[in-house]
């Protein structure tokens, strides 16, 4: 309300010095004090867009991603015209000191209101900058996973495996934790293989490594693992670890499987399924008639 009253006594002055100085004067000094702050305006726009096009060059070079390269660029856009404009209108003898006071109110009315979605912008922007995945990386964050499509300053975008579309606001990614399973070269395959009580683990052992040599997905370093893991309640269960480029894990994964067990029953090598022995107890009772 100050500030309004201030910028109407100012307006009040403007005229009052017109009728008692004499408009010609005041028209003469208001036309060149005009053309004075439009040739400040033309020239301080000219001067942003050398800095904002300089920038771009900057950012090209260091690899800057898109996303944060246009959101830098609207806040330093804004930011340097808005100061142009506060120069180009105190030329015109305009006290900007209650324009600055009313836009500081505006703004921080507009911060309030706008709370969360500022957060989801602060984070977005953390996402951008710190980049913990990219575009077309395989993530999971919370309960959802997904491939990254798009990240913008409020959301981020996943492509579930079945082609769901799911968008999380930035702020609650930023608080969670987030798997990349896209972040390095290789990825490890965990396959379990149980295998009869009966058949002999040695031979098991062989085969299981055959497959995994003749196999053209999996990686010769680091070395197989192949190891009995676990004595379960119907099967000795053999643990087979290797490793492979993130983008053919499920290839590997399940050519391996499939190998496996084409090998075992060209051997003889049972997989046994979960089973149990029944044993009955008659007793003999004495029928009474």
């Amino acid at each position: 309300m100050n500030a309004e009253v201030t910028l109407f006594e100012q307006f009040s002055n403007i005229s009052h010095r017109f009728l008692q100085e004499g408009w010609m004067t005041h028209v003469e000094t208001f036309a060149i004090n005009f053309i004075v702050a439009g040739l400040i305006y033309w020239i301080g726009s000219f001067i942003i867009n050398l800095l904002l096009k300089g920038f771009h060059r900057v950012a090209k070079k260091r690899r800057m991603d898109v996303e944060l390269q246009h959101f830098l660029d609207g806040i330093i856009r804004i930011g340097l015209k808005f100061a142009l404009i506060i120069i180009a209108l105190s030329e015109l003898g305009i006290d900007t000191t209650s324009l600055l006071a009313v836009f500081g109110a505006a703004g921080l009315a507009i911060g309030l209101a706008l709370k969360d979605s500022l957060s989801n912008v602060a984070s977005g922007v953390m996402l951008i900058w710190t980049r913990p995945f990219r575009i077309g990386h395989l993530v999971e964050i919370g309960k959802a996973r997904g491939f990254v499509e798009k990240i913008t300053l409020f959301n981020t975008t996943l492509r579930t495996p079945d082609n769901k579309q799911v968008t999380i606001p930035n702020a609650k990614i930023h608080q969670d934790t987030i798997i990349n399973y896209s972040a390095n070269a290789t990825r490890r395959v965990d396959i379990i293989i149980g295998i009869s009580y009966d058949d002999d683990v040695q031979q098991a052992r062989q085969l299981i490594l055959q497959v995994i040599e003749k196999n053209t997905y999996t990686n010769k370093e680091p070395a197989p693992v192949i190891a009995v893991s676990e004595l379960g309640d119907s099967s000795v269960n053999i643990l087979v670890r290797v490793w492979t480029a993130k983008e053919t894990y499920w290839e590997t994964k399940w050519s391996l499987i499939e190998g496996i067990k084409l090998s075992f029953d060209e051997q003889g090598i049972s997989i046994p399924y979960p089973q149990r022995d029944i044993h009955l107890i008659q007793n003999n009772l004495n029928n009474q008639e």
